[in-house]
């Protein structure tokens, strides 16, 4: 199925009364931020980055060492950036899905799934353990057909996923149309390790669980350098300092504060859209019950899930990059972007018809040449960092907090003797290559997903190479 590039009269109404807001930080239970930090202090290990990765970072650290100091510095509030703003998707991959992480690592493969599936049943019981109210639900992942020649791609990664353990199925358009109604899906595979969760709960979950275990956070606190000392590391921040024996950076798609780490992020911006809760006949109209998250396979995918209350949320597709790596609130607000997207959701459901938005927002991402995190140390060990996830970090930026952990520590691990975490994607150019060549990139992949998925010269060169753009 060939999504349009213009949306209809009728599809534009359906945002005409939209908070341009994340839906999931337009709730009452927001917490109050904590104070900023105005008085310098020391600390035995200081993160920078109040998402997902430095509340994973900060509750871990104060696990494996109740007596140590631990200092949480967050510019905005906590899940102000992605992870406040995501699909809630938590999957066990941490390679951005099975393919890339097989064609990318196919030797310790068997490790890196065992790994995976360790950490997401581990983020469930940290989730019971604390009582984190968060909606989680291990419900599974389709990825849906809309073109004839996707089904047999479909086939093959079943066949493959299933000879490495993993109890993924083939559904026919029969099944998936009893599964899910659409009249776009000609075919789909079912993924069982995939969860769906409120991001927000969760972070604030995470929050409040580190602030009882005795983490420091200090909210409203832009850090704006680090220098090293002898034994020590200087973080700088607007008003006041802090001398910290360890730094864990977890600054995700916003301007890295150690030299050359921008070379290997890109900040992509992409866009979302909630509905209003469903009514019983849309929801018999269209069934999905199970509450799986959704994904169709082009390049320029979909994702889409369902709430508690039966709500839809339906994102993807846009991944826009802005000229010199521009990150900015008014990008938030992308009317041309959600305009595509409820075009794109009334032609997978028409029978949703009439239906209204209540909620359209945007956010920025860090994407990287090889999609999955990368690690390293910095400042003769005494940073470490972990960055550019590439819209799969909801689940993944918990294994790579523990990578974090580990290489402060020193000691090699099982994580830290992986190839995928001793390796870097490989530097995207700086401006002013940089947008000419990421544009051409997403002009390119939109020309497959209109030509039966054939790839131009410059996409087989880039898959040669083992590069890439994605969100």
């Amino acid at each position: 199925m060939f999504f349009s590039t213009t949306p209809r009269p009728e599809s534009l109404q359906a945002l005409a009364d939209v908070k341009l807001i994340p839906f999931w930080l337009d709730s009452p239970n927001k917490p109050e931020k904590t104070e900023t930090l105005i008085q310098k202090t020391e600390t035995d290990l200081c993160i920078i980055g109040g998402g997902f990765t430095g509340l994973w970072t900060a509750l871990l650290a104060k696990q494996r060492n109740p007596n140590r100091d631990v200092v949480l510095l967050e510019a905005y509030e906590i899940a102000y950036g992605a992870s406040g703003r995501n699909g809630g998707f938590c999957s066990a991959s941490l390679t951005h899905g099975f393919l890339n992480g097989l064609n990318r690592w196919e030797k310790e493969f068997p490790k890196l799934l065992q790994l995976g599936r360790n950490n997401l049943d581990e983020i469930e019981n940290t989730i019971k353990q604390f009582n984190i109210e968060c909606d989680f639900i291990r419900s599974g992942e389709l990825h849906v057909a809309n073109e004839e020649y996707q089904i047999e791609d479909l086939i093959k990664e079943v066949e493959q996923a299933n000879q490495y353990g993993i109890d993924a199925k083939f559904l026919s358009q029969e099944e998936i149309r009893a599964r899910v109604n659409s009249p776009s899906y000609l075919a789909a595979m079912f993924e069982p390790d995939m969860a769906m969760l409120n991001p927000t709960q969760l972070a604030w979950g995470l929050r409040e669980t580190c602030l009882r275990l005795g983490v420091r956070l200090y909210e409203g606190t832009q850090v704006t350098s680090l220098e090293e000392r002898r034994d020590s590391v200087i973080i700088k921040t607007q008003f006041a300092e802090i001398e910290s024996k360890k730094v864990a950076l977890a600054t995700n798609a916003f301007p890295p504060l150690i030299k050359n780490l921008s070379y290997y992020i890109v900040p992509v911006y992409d866009y979302a859209l909630m509905s209003e809760p469903l009514s019983k006949n849309q929801r018999d109209e269209i069934r999905w019950h199970g509450r799986e998250g959704l994904g169709d396979v082009c390049n320029q995918f979909h994702y889409y899930r369902t709430t508690h209350d039966g709500k839809i949320l339906f994102g993807g597709y846009d991944a826009i990059y802005y000229k010199n790596n521009l990150i900015d609130s008014s990008l938030d607000n992308n009317p041309a972007s959600f305009g595509l997207l409820a075009e794109h959701f009334f032609q997978t459901f028409p029978q949703l018809e009439g239906l209204r938005f209540t909620h359209a927002w945007g956010g920025v991402i860090d994407t990287c040449s090889r999609y999955t995190a990368f690690w390293d140390t910095a400042m003769n060990g005494k940073v470490a960092y972990s960055l550019g996830y590439t819209g799969l970090g909801v689940g993944a930026s918990r294994f790579g907090a523990n990578v974090m952990l580990d290489l402060l520590s020193g000691e090699k691990t099982e994580r830290t003797e992986l190839q995928m975490v001793k390796s870097k994607p490989f530097p995207f150019p700086p401006e002013p290559l940089r947008s000419p060549i990421i544009n051409f990139t997403r002009w390119s992949l939109k020309k497959a997903d209109e030509n039966n998925g054939k790839r131009n010269l410059w996409l087989k060169l880039l898959d040669g190479l083992g590069l890439g753009f994605d969100s």
